[in-house]
């Protein structure tokens, strides 16, 4: 594979921004109100889907010992505190986001973001980051019918980038992230976040990468080599 044909295509939250940790404690502080227990397990389940797949794995979760709207009690309390807390470029950025952005716009690549959270969010919260402009193409989760691990937003991604799937790395640390591109004919490189790889992301993903600083390395040896 040569530079002409390395495309990168990254997921947002846990990727760019650190989000997921500061969306787990809103979660977990909402729950604790409701004397929900496992929040953590419920939580990471809902990792890389929209918003509407979350609410039916609430829902399917806590239904029967809470009650009915449960799920809307407790997301729109969690969401209620992400937003007083992390709104106006609050979210912190994860480690070595501006050096892997610079070091692909160094090199000619092009950089998309697709992320199953809704556009208009994806736009705010990469602004008020600083770093909507590195990204050729940006896409959210309502622009698919069906969110990751289906293939949809990877498929409509490369095409609006013009770009083949299978020359094009997508950079995700959800399980359900690295199942999309995979499905997609991509090649994933998975970035750990919250949730450790196991034997599956290891056989789907092109490599594991510790962090971003590690991404750009393989990245390196790619056009190297």
């Amino acid at each position: 594979m040569n530079n002409k044909e390395i495309n990168v295509i990254f997921d947002m939250d846990g990727v760019i921004l650190d989000s997921e940790k500061a969306c787990l404690s809103t979660w977990s502080e909402a729950a604790a109100k409701y004397g929900i227990p496992n929040v953590r397990e419920v939580f990471e389940k809902c990792i890389g889907t929209n918003k509407y797949q979350t609410r039916q794995i609430v829902k399917d979760a806590y239904t029967k010992d809470f009650g009915e709207g449960i799920e809307d009690k407790l997301l729109k309390e969690s969401s209620a505190l992400f937003h007083e807390r992390y709104d106006d470029g609050k979210i912190p950025l994860k480690e070595g986001v501006f050096e892997i952005l610079d070091f692909l716009k160094e090199k000619g690549i092009k950089t998309g973001l697709a992320s199953s959270t809704a556009l208009k969010t994806v736009e705010r919260e990469l602004t008020e980051a600083g770093v909507i402009d590195y990204f050729d193409m940006v896409i959210g989760g309502d622009s698919v019918t069906i969110s990751k691990p289906n293939p949809e937003i990877y498929l409509l991604a490369c095409e609006k980038m013009g770009v083949k799937p299978e020359d094009t790395y997508a950079i995700e640390d959800s399980f359900n992230g690295i199942r999309s591109a995979k499905a997609a004919g991509m090649r994933p490189l998975m970035v750990p976040d919250i949730i450790p790889a196991n034997e599956e992301m290891v056989k789907l993903s092109e490599v594991i990468c510790r962090d971003l600083f590690d991404t750009i390395d393989y990245l390196n040896s790619v056009l190297e080599g």
